[in-house]
C-alpha cells in the first residue's frame, strides 16, 4: 500500500509569482497538498518566461509549478474575486506574495477573508513585511539579501559584494513562510486556534541567518567583512585550486581532522605543533597555512587531491557544477533526479525531493501545468456548470 502523503488533505491556493510565493506552495504539492495556482490570464507567472526556454516556456517553470493545478483569474473583474472567495472559503492556506496592500485594494484583506474563513492560514511573502516605513516599497530576493546582510559579507575585502549565484533570498523566504504556515497550522489543530497571518519579510528571512552578527556588533562593536573563500577566525577552511585548474573546498578546521589533514600531505611538523593544536592558534597563523595548503593541491590534480583527503577522513568537495552531479553517485543513490516528460513527450531530469521522510516520502505526480489548463476541472469542482464557465471565459474573467 502507497502511504499517503504528510499534508495529503491540505488545500493551498497560490496568489504567486516568480519565486518565493510559488517555491513554497511547491514545497507543499511535493508533500501531498492539493495546490491550486491563481494565475492572470494575461500570460499567467512571468516565471513561464525566465531563463531557458524549451518550447516557448521555461524549463525553471516546469520544476517550480509540478503538482499544481494552474487556473486563471482575472482579479480586476468581480466575478474573479467570487471565484477566488469560492477557493479560500474552503482553503487550508493562502501563500500570496503580492506587495503590501494589493490584496486590500482588491477587496481581499486579511479582515475579509479571515471572516470568510477563519481557519484560513494567510502566508504573506514581500520586500519588507506588512508594517513599518518601507513597508509599501517593492523589494525583490536581491534588495532583501543586501538589506539582510548577507550580500555585504559576500565576496573579496578588496572587491564590491557579489550574489551568490542563485535567488537565495527568496528561497529562503519561501521555507520560512513553509515552516509559518506548518506551526499555524499545528496551532489551529492541536491547540484549537483559528487560522493566523504568516508575515515573512525578505530580508528578515536573510537576517535570521546572519549567525552571530548581531551580538558581535552590540558587544564589540564589530562589523563583519567580506573574506572571499575563507571562514572568518574558523581555520582552515577555503577553496583551493589543483594543478589541472579545478577547485576543491577543504574543512580541516576541527582539531583531530586538522593533524590527520597534516599528517597525510607530510607535514608532521605542523600536525604536531602544540601551537596549532586548537582553532584559535590556528587562525594566528592563517596565512602560513593557508600557503601550506595551496602549495600542495597545486602540486597535485584534483582526482589526486581527492583521495588524499578521503583517505583522511577530511571534510572536503570538489566545486560541482551540473555535469558533475549528473556523474555523481551520492546524487544518484539518494534519487536526486527524477526523470519525468515535457509536453512533447521528451524525456528530462529534475531535480529530487527534499526532504526525504522515511514514512511519508514527497513525489512529483505531473510537471508545471499549462495556463489555465485546469480551469473547468477546478470551477467545475466549485459548482460551475458549462454554461457558467463559459461566460466566465466570455468576459476575461478567466
Amino acid at each position: 500500500m502507497i502511504p499517503s502523503k504528510p499534508l495529503a488533505g491540505l488545500k493551498v491556493v497560490e496568489l504567486g509569482t516568480l519565486i518565493a510565493g510559488p517555491f513554497a506552495s511547491r514545497i507543499c504539492a511535493e508533500f501531498g497538498a492539493e495546490v491550486v495556482k491563481v494565475e492572470s490570464p494575461d500570460g499567467g507567472d512571468p516565471l513561464r518566461k525566465w531563463r531557458k526556454l524549451y518550447e516557448g516556456t521555461s524549463l525553471w517553470w516546469f520544476v517550480q509549478a509540478r503538482n499544481k493545478r494552474s487556473i486563471t483569474l482575472n482579479l480586476k473583474h468581480e466575478e474573479g474575486r467570487e471565484v477566488l472567495k469560492k477557493l479560500l472559503a474552503e482553503a487550508d492556506i493562502l501563500i500570496e506574495n503580492f506587495r503590501p496592500g494589493v490584496l486590500e485594494k482588491l477587496g481581499l484583506g486579511w479582515d475579509v477573508l479571515h471572516a470568510l474563513n477563519p481557519k484560513l492560514v494567510m502566508v504573506r511573502l514581500s520586500g519588507f513585511g506588512q508594517s513599518g516605513p518601507l513597508k509599501d516599497q517593492p523589494g525583490f530576493g536581491a534588495v532583501g539579501e543586501s538589506m539582510g546582510g548577507l550580500r555585504y559579507i559576500t565576496g573579496f575585502e578588496d572587491r564590491p559584494p557579489v550574489r551568490t549565484g542563485i535567488s537565495i533570498g527568496d528561497s529562503i523566504a519561501a521555507l520560512w513562510g513553509v515552516i509559518g504556515a506548518l506551526m499555524a497550522l499545528r496551532h489551529r489543530e492541536v491547540n484549537g486556534g483559528q487560522g493566523q497571518v504568516v508575515d515573512v519579510a525578505l530580508y528578515e528571512a536573510i537576517f535570521a541567518m546572519m549567525e552571530s552578527m548581531v551580538p558581535e556588533f552590540d558587544v564589540f562593536g564589530f562589523i563583519r567583512e567580506r573574506t572571499g573563500n575563507i571562514m572568518p577566525g574558523i581555520t582552515p577552511s577555503s577553496i583551493h585550486t589543483c594543478a589541472d585548474g579545478k577547485h576543491i573546498q577543504i574543512g580541516a578546521n576541527g582539531d583531530a581532522i586538522f593533524q590527520r589533514f597534516m599528517r597525510a600531505i607530510d607535514r608532521e611538523d605542523l600536525a604536531s605543533d602544540p601551537a596549532l593544536a586548537d582553532n584559535a592558534g590556528r587562525d594566528t597563523r592563517r596565512d602560513e597555512l593557508y600557503g601550506v595548503i595551496d602549495r600542495w593541491t597545486a602540486s597535485l590534480p584534483l582526482n589526486e587531491v581527492e583521495a588524499t583527503l578521503v583517505r583522511a577522513e577530511v571534510p572536503a568537495s570538489r566545486i560541482y557544477s551540473a555535469e558533475d552531479m549528473f556523474k555523481d553517485p551520492q546524487f544518484l543513490a539518494r534519487e536526486m533526479f527524477l526523470s519525468a516528460k515535457l509536453p512533447d513527450g521528451k524525456p528530462f531530469k529534475m531535480p529530487g525531493i527534499v526532504p526525504k521522510l522515511s514514512e511519508t516520502p514527497g513525489s512529483v505526480e505531473w510537471t508545471g501545468p499549462q495556463l489555465g489548463e485546469h480551469n473547468v476541472q477546478v470551477l467545475g469542482e466549485l459548482g460551475y456548470s458549462a454554461e457558467g464557465i463559459a461566460a466566465l471565459k466570455a468576459s476575461g474573467t478567466i
